[in-house]
Protein backbone atom coordinates (compact mmCIF):
# COMPACT_ATOMS: atom_id res chain seq x y z
CA UNK A 1 0.00 0.00 0.00
CA UNK A 2 0.82 3.76 -0.64
CA UNK A 3 1.66 6.16 2.59
CA UNK A 4 1.49 9.61 2.22
CA UNK A 5 3.33 11.12 4.67
CA UNK A 6 5.46 14.53 5.38
CA UNK A 7 5.35 15.26 1.69
CA UNK A 8 6.32 11.63 0.87
CA UNK A 9 4.62 8.63 -0.53
CA UNK A 10 6.09 5.60 1.12
CA UNK A 11 5.49 2.47 0.10
CA UNK A 12 4.57 0.05 3.18
CA UNK A 13 4.17 -3.49 3.05
CA UNK A 14 1.35 -4.78 5.60
CA UNK A 15 0.32 -8.00 5.98
CA UNK A 16 -0.98 -10.42 8.66
CA UNK A 17 -4.57 -10.89 10.92
CA UNK A 18 -6.21 -7.40 10.84
CA UNK A 19 -6.82 -7.13 14.46
CA UNK A 20 -3.17 -8.43 15.44
CA UNK A 21 -0.74 -6.29 17.56
CA UNK A 22 1.06 -4.28 15.03
CA UNK A 23 4.92 -5.09 14.89
CA UNK A 24 7.32 -2.45 12.87
CA UNK A 25 10.22 -4.50 10.43
CA UNK A 26 12.55 -1.42 9.17
CA UNK A 27 15.04 -2.84 6.85
CA UNK A 28 18.43 -1.58 6.29
CA UNK A 29 20.89 -1.34 3.19
CA UNK A 30 21.18 -2.52 0.49
CA UNK A 31 17.86 -4.04 1.00
CA UNK A 32 14.47 -3.25 1.49
CA UNK A 33 11.29 -4.22 2.89
CA UNK A 34 11.18 -7.33 0.87
CA UNK A 35 14.56 -8.65 3.09
CA UNK A 36 11.62 -9.42 5.93
CA UNK A 37 9.55 -11.77 3.52
CA UNK A 38 11.31 -14.90 5.71
CA UNK A 39 9.98 -13.39 8.83
CA UNK A 40 6.72 -12.01 8.40
CA UNK A 41 4.87 -14.75 8.10
CA UNK A 42 6.05 -16.32 11.49
CA UNK A 43 4.81 -13.30 12.83
CA UNK A 44 1.29 -13.52 11.12
CA UNK A 45 0.81 -17.47 12.51
CA UNK A 46 1.88 -16.02 15.90
CA UNK A 47 -1.37 -13.18 15.58
CA UNK A 48 1.02 -10.22 15.01
CA UNK A 49 0.07 -8.24 12.15
CA UNK A 50 3.46 -6.44 10.26
CA UNK A 51 4.04 -2.65 8.86
CA UNK A 52 7.17 -2.82 6.54
CA UNK A 53 7.96 0.43 4.70
CA UNK A 54 10.61 1.04 2.34
CA UNK A 55 12.31 3.66 3.97
CA UNK A 56 13.19 7.29 2.97
CA UNK A 57 15.24 6.86 -0.26
CA UNK A 58 14.67 3.56 -1.54
CA UNK A 59 11.46 4.73 -3.86
CA UNK A 60 11.26 7.19 -6.38
CA UNK A 61 8.41 8.70 -4.42
CA UNK A 62 10.56 9.12 -0.94
CA UNK A 63 13.84 10.33 -2.32
CA UNK A 64 14.76 14.04 -1.64
CA UNK A 65 17.88 14.91 -3.09
CA UNK A 66 19.70 16.68 -0.21
CA UNK A 67 21.92 14.34 2.45
CA UNK A 68 20.69 16.74 4.43
CA UNK A 69 17.43 15.53 4.24
CA UNK A 70 17.96 12.06 5.09
CA UNK A 71 19.53 13.29 8.94
CA UNK A 72 18.65 10.03 11.56
CA UNK A 73 16.06 12.62 12.97
CA UNK A 74 14.07 13.20 9.59
CA UNK A 75 14.33 9.35 9.14
CA UNK A 76 13.02 8.69 12.39
CA UNK A 77 10.11 11.30 11.89
CA UNK A 78 9.07 9.24 9.09
CA UNK A 79 8.31 6.09 10.53
CA UNK A 80 6.49 7.71 13.70
CA UNK A 81 4.38 9.52 10.80
CA UNK A 82 3.89 5.86 8.88
CA UNK A 83 2.51 4.38 12.21
CA UNK A 84 0.47 7.43 13.34
CA UNK A 85 -0.88 6.71 10.25
CA UNK A 86 -1.89 3.16 9.89
CA UNK A 87 -2.28 2.34 13.93
CA UNK A 88 -3.13 3.66 17.40
CA UNK A 89 -0.79 3.66 20.08
CA UNK A 90 2.61 1.98 20.62
CA UNK A 91 4.56 -0.75 18.57
CA UNK A 92 6.83 -3.82 18.76
CA UNK A 93 10.12 -2.19 16.51
CA UNK A 94 12.26 -4.40 15.12
CA UNK A 95 15.14 -3.39 12.80
CA UNK A 96 18.51 -4.63 10.82
CA UNK A 97 21.03 -2.45 9.62
CA UNK A 98 20.17 1.16 9.06
CA UNK A 99 16.51 -0.31 10.55
CA UNK A 100 18.55 -1.41 13.77
CA UNK A 101 19.89 2.46 13.89
CA UNK A 102 16.07 3.80 13.63
CA UNK A 103 15.39 1.54 16.22
CA UNK A 104 18.12 2.50 19.13
CA UNK A 105 16.57 6.15 18.51
CA UNK A 106 13.03 4.90 18.44
CA UNK A 107 13.68 2.98 21.50
CA UNK A 108 15.81 5.94 23.75
CA UNK A 109 14.05 8.97 22.35
CA UNK A 110 10.26 7.99 22.13
CA UNK A 111 9.91 5.29 24.75
CA UNK A 112 5.76 6.37 24.77
CA UNK A 113 5.27 5.15 21.17
CA UNK A 114 7.45 1.75 21.29
CA UNK A 115 6.82 -1.15 23.59
CA UNK A 116 9.86 -3.41 22.95
CA UNK A 117 12.42 -3.45 20.13
CA UNK A 118 14.80 -6.33 18.36
CA UNK A 119 17.87 -4.64 16.94
CA UNK A 120 19.37 -7.07 14.19
CA UNK A 121 23.04 -7.07 13.92
CA UNK A 122 23.78 -3.63 14.29
CA UNK A 123 24.63 -2.57 18.16
CA UNK A 124 23.59 0.90 19.90
CA UNK A 125 25.41 3.41 18.68
CA UNK A 126 27.12 4.16 21.75
CA UNK A 127 28.48 0.57 21.91
CA UNK A 128 29.91 1.55 18.61
CA UNK A 129 31.09 4.56 19.20
CA UNK A 130 32.73 2.47 22.77
CA UNK A 131 34.40 -0.38 20.43
CA UNK A 132 35.45 2.77 17.36
CA UNK A 133 37.71 4.37 20.03
CA UNK A 134 39.13 0.71 21.86
CA UNK A 135 39.14 -1.58 18.99
CA UNK A 136 42.31 -1.13 15.70
CA UNK A 137 39.82 -4.01 13.92
CA UNK A 138 36.93 -2.36 14.57
CA UNK A 139 37.90 0.59 13.01
CA UNK A 140 39.42 -1.65 10.18
CA UNK A 141 35.64 -3.45 9.97
CA UNK A 142 33.94 -0.34 9.08
CA UNK A 143 36.67 1.86 7.20
CA UNK A 144 33.89 0.62 3.60
CA UNK A 145 32.06 3.85 4.69
CA UNK A 146 34.43 6.10 3.74
CA UNK A 147 33.37 4.66 -0.02
CA UNK A 148 30.18 4.86 0.98
CA UNK A 149 30.40 8.60 1.40
CA UNK A 150 32.44 9.50 -1.32
CA UNK A 151 30.04 11.87 -3.68
CA UNK A 152 32.58 11.19 -6.32
CA UNK A 153 33.38 8.00 -6.53
CA UNK A 154 30.46 5.74 -4.79
CA UNK A 155 27.81 5.12 -6.88
CA UNK A 156 30.15 3.98 -9.40
CA UNK A 157 32.72 1.84 -7.88
CA UNK A 158 29.34 0.10 -6.34
CA UNK A 159 27.43 -0.04 -9.59
CA UNK A 160 30.93 -1.27 -12.31
CA UNK A 161 30.76 -4.56 -13.55
CA UNK A 162 26.79 -5.53 -12.61
CA UNK A 163 26.89 -4.00 -9.31
CA UNK A 164 29.79 -6.54 -8.27
CA UNK A 165 31.10 -4.64 -5.04
CA UNK A 166 27.62 -4.26 -3.81
CA UNK A 167 26.95 -8.07 -4.65
CA UNK A 168 29.97 -9.26 -2.87
CA UNK A 169 28.36 -7.13 0.25
CA UNK A 170 25.60 -10.29 0.25
CA UNK A 171 27.92 -13.32 1.53
CA UNK A 172 25.92 -16.20 2.33
CA UNK A 173 22.54 -14.93 0.29
CA UNK A 174 21.30 -16.50 -2.32
CA UNK A 175 21.93 -15.04 -5.97
CA UNK A 176 17.94 -14.82 -6.49
CA UNK A 177 17.64 -12.74 -3.53
CA UNK A 178 20.45 -10.22 -3.99
CA UNK A 179 18.83 -9.95 -7.83
CA UNK A 180 15.76 -8.89 -6.09
CA UNK A 181 17.55 -6.59 -3.70
CA UNK A 182 19.35 -5.15 -6.21
CA UNK A 183 16.65 -4.33 -8.70
CA UNK A 184 15.62 -1.06 -7.59
CA UNK A 185 18.97 0.43 -6.81
CA UNK A 186 20.11 -0.08 -10.37
CA UNK A 187 17.17 1.96 -11.50
CA UNK A 188 18.63 5.72 -12.60
CA UNK A 189 19.10 7.38 -9.56
CA UNK A 190 18.21 4.26 -7.16
CA UNK A 191 21.30 4.30 -5.34
CA UNK A 192 21.79 7.76 -4.17
CA UNK A 193 19.44 7.85 -1.88
CA UNK A 194 20.09 5.14 -0.05
CA UNK A 195 23.79 5.97 0.26
CA UNK A 196 22.56 10.13 1.33
CA UNK A 197 21.91 8.03 4.67
CA UNK A 198 25.46 7.35 5.20
CA UNK A 199 26.61 10.62 4.00
CA UNK A 200 24.30 12.84 6.48
CA UNK A 201 25.66 10.67 9.83
CA UNK A 202 26.95 12.85 11.91
CA UNK A 203 28.45 12.62 15.58
CA UNK A 204 24.78 14.31 16.23
CA UNK A 205 23.17 10.68 15.98
CA UNK A 206 25.48 9.62 18.99
CA UNK A 207 25.09 12.92 20.89
CA UNK A 208 21.31 12.97 21.03
CA UNK A 209 20.97 9.22 22.42
CA UNK A 210 20.73 7.55 25.10
CA UNK A 211 19.80 3.97 26.52
CA UNK A 212 17.47 2.29 25.19
CA UNK A 213 14.07 2.26 27.63
CA UNK A 214 12.00 -0.93 26.44
CA UNK A 215 12.51 -4.00 26.85
CA UNK A 216 15.07 -4.80 24.10
CA UNK A 217 16.61 -7.84 22.21
CA UNK A 218 19.73 -7.88 20.29
CA UNK A 219 20.60 -10.48 17.63
CA UNK A 220 23.83 -10.45 16.00
CA UNK A 221 25.99 -13.04 13.94
CA UNK A 222 29.20 -14.35 14.95
CA UNK A 223 30.50 -13.65 11.93
CA UNK A 224 29.15 -10.15 10.94
CA UNK A 225 32.20 -8.85 9.11
CA UNK A 226 31.25 -4.93 10.20
CA UNK A 227 30.47 -5.49 13.47
CA UNK A 228 32.74 -7.61 16.02
CA UNK A 229 32.23 -9.45 19.36
CA UNK A 230 33.12 -5.85 21.42
CA UNK A 231 30.29 -3.63 20.10
CA UNK A 232 28.06 -6.17 20.04
CA UNK A 233 29.24 -7.64 24.07
CA UNK A 234 28.87 -3.99 25.06
CA UNK A 235 25.43 -3.15 23.68
CA UNK A 236 23.53 -4.05 26.93
CA UNK A 237 25.48 -1.38 28.86
CA UNK A 238 23.37 0.94 27.07
CA UNK A 239 19.42 -0.35 27.42
CA UNK A 240 17.48 0.14 30.43
CA UNK A 241 15.01 -2.00 29.97
CA UNK A 242 14.82 -5.92 30.42
CA UNK A 243 17.46 -7.33 28.07
CA UNK A 244 18.13 -10.62 26.13
CA UNK A 245 21.11 -11.14 24.16
CA UNK A 246 21.17 -13.46 20.97
CA UNK A 247 24.11 -14.63 19.14
CA UNK A 248 24.10 -16.85 16.49
CA UNK A 249 27.21 -18.61 15.16
CA UNK A 250 28.09 -19.56 12.03
CA UNK A 251 25.84 -16.42 10.88
CA UNK A 252 27.30 -13.20 9.11
CA UNK A 253 25.23 -9.79 8.73
CA UNK A 254 22.31 -11.01 6.68
CA UNK A 255 20.40 -12.65 9.49
CA UNK A 256 16.49 -11.95 8.30
CA UNK A 257 18.29 -14.05 5.12
CA UNK A 258 20.56 -16.35 6.71
CA UNK A 259 18.88 -17.62 10.06
CA UNK A 260 14.93 -16.06 9.38
CA UNK A 261 13.92 -19.01 11.63
CA UNK A 262 16.11 -18.20 14.76
CA UNK A 263 15.26 -14.56 14.31
CA UNK A 264 11.42 -14.96 14.23
CA UNK A 265 12.25 -17.00 17.65
CA UNK A 266 14.15 -14.39 18.74
CA UNK A 267 11.41 -11.42 18.10
CA UNK A 268 8.12 -13.93 19.33
CA UNK A 269 10.56 -14.73 22.20
CA UNK A 270 10.86 -10.52 22.65
CA UNK A 271 7.02 -9.99 22.20
CA UNK A 272 5.75 -12.91 24.37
Amino acid sequence: MKVDVRGLCFEVNVAGPDRGAPVLLLHGFPQHAGEWDQVAPGLHAAGYRTIAPNQRGYTPDARPKQWQDYKMSECVADVLAIVDELVPGPVDVVGHDWGALVGWQLASMHPDRVRSLTAVSVPHPLAIRDALREDPEQRERLSYLKLFRNTEKAEQVLLEEDAKRLRDLFDGVPAEAVDGYLEPLLEPGGLTGPLLWYRAQSRADEDGIGPARVPTTFVWGEEDPGFGSLSARRCGAHVLGEYRFVPLTDTGHWIPDQAPQQLTAAILHRLG
